[in-house]
Formats: C-alpha cells, structure tokens, sequence
C-alpha cells in the first residue's frame, strides 16, 4: 500500500512519513505541489495525503487536478480550518480534511477509514515473482519455503524493493525509506543490510540471483531470480 505524503514543512513530512512506515506503508513525499504532481504520474499511489498551503502549484490546485484524472482518495491535511477552506477542498474532489496540529494516531485512522471507505484493503501478503512478503509477521518466503523472519530495518528495505520488483532504486531513495531520512544511515550501513537480506532471501549469498546490486545506482529485486551477472556490495 503506497502512500504519496505532501508538504512543505520538511520537520512534519519526516514526521508523517515515519508514522506511515512504521505502520507498514510504502510512503513516498513530496515538498511543492509540481513535484506532488511529477510524482503521482510515476508512482501511482493508493492514498494521498495532501497541504494546502503548498510552494509553486497551490495544494487544493494540486487536488483538483488530482480529481481530474484519477479517483485515488485524498486526504487534505492543513492549517487552513475555517469552514470556508473545508468546503472549498471537498468540492474540489478531496475525501477528507484533518487540520494542523493533529496526531500520527489520528491520521492514521483517517487513512484507514479512507481506505476502507474506498474498497482498498490492506493486505498481509504481498507477492512478486518467487518472492512473498508478510507484512503483519514481517515474514519472507521465497518459492513457497518456510517463513524467514525479518528485522524492521530488513522488512523495510525489503518491502519497497518488492513494490519496484524489477526496476532500479537509488541508494539515497533506500536509505530515505529504510532510516527516515537521509542522516540516519549510510551507504555502509546499507551495504550490511543488503548482505544480511541476501543470507535470508538467496540460495548462495555470495552468487545473488534475486537481490542484485546495479553499479552507480543502487539496487534491484529480481523476483523471478533469473540467472543473470551482477556486481556484488
């Protein structure tokens, strides 16, 4: 389940997108309304949680051009709280509206209310290729093998590489998503994550078949674990 969170005080975003982790959910941000935009197209998110008061296209812009093209749920997030501003965003196509300060926990309940309300439901497993994630258990199989439990840092890294099987990730992106933000960890500390998920998810750790590292990018999951050279970190 993905999450694009939007705003532009960078202390809250952080906030937000923890809150969102720690509850399992794929998060990705962003901090202006054009960049909400670029990354809605690229990302297809299931919920969007979106500021108003927005730097380059205004938030309930963004809403509305949102509304236009899709009918993923929004959840307007603002200071803006007169009921001038409610009504405004919800005719512009917004589902809910939860006004500044708030907390995670109430947040997290709209969103799940949305979701509900939407027919989206959250599932426990996700699967790709040969590999499947328990997200409740924080659990790997790999080819319908015995369950392999997995730390949270592990789960983390583990469950984005799972929604982009396939594609490429940029380490920064993995060291956003697995830590929070870019100072909690380090390409080091990436590197060991990534040799203590190949113990749990490949055959021979040190000829990877599904966890493969793409030089000067990051990294790839191959779900179907095709035999295919990779360099190795």
């Amino acid at each position: 389940m993905k999450i694009l969170v939007v705003d532009d005080d960078l202390e809250l975003l952080t906030l937000i997108a923890f809150a969102l982790r720690q509850a399992g959910y794929l998060v990705v941000d962003a901090a202006d309304g054009q960049l909400a935009l670029d990354r809605f197209a690229a990302e297809s998110p299931d919920l969007v949680v979106l500021d108003g008061n927005l730097p380059k296209i205004d938030g309930f812009e963004v809403c509305r051009r949102l509304r236009a093209e899709s009918r993923v749920p929004i959840l307007m997030l603002t200071v803006r709280g007169d009921e001038a501003d409610v009504v405004r965003g919800l005719d512009l196509g917004a589902d809910d509206y939860l006004t500044k300060p708030f907390s995670p926990r109430t947040l997290l309940a709209r969103i799940r209310a949305l979701l509900r309300r939407s027919g989206i439901e959250k599932s426990d497993e996700v699967e790709s290729g040969r590999i499947a994630l328990d997200t409740a258990r924080h659990e790997v199989r790999v080819d319908g093998a015995g369950a392999v439990r997995l730390t949270k840092l592990e789960f983390r890294m583990l469950q984005l590489m799972v929604a982009h099987a396939g594609q490429a990730i940029e380490t920064e992106r993995l060291l956003q998503h697995v830590w929070g933000h870019r100072a909690a960890g380090d390409r080091q500390l990436l590197k060991q994550l990534v040799h203590r998920l190949r113990h749990k998810v490949e055959v021979d750790p040190a000829a990877p078949r599904f966890l493969l590292t793409v030089p000067g990018v990051g990294y790839e999951l191959d779900a179907e674990g095709q035999c295919r050279s990779a360099a190795q970190d």
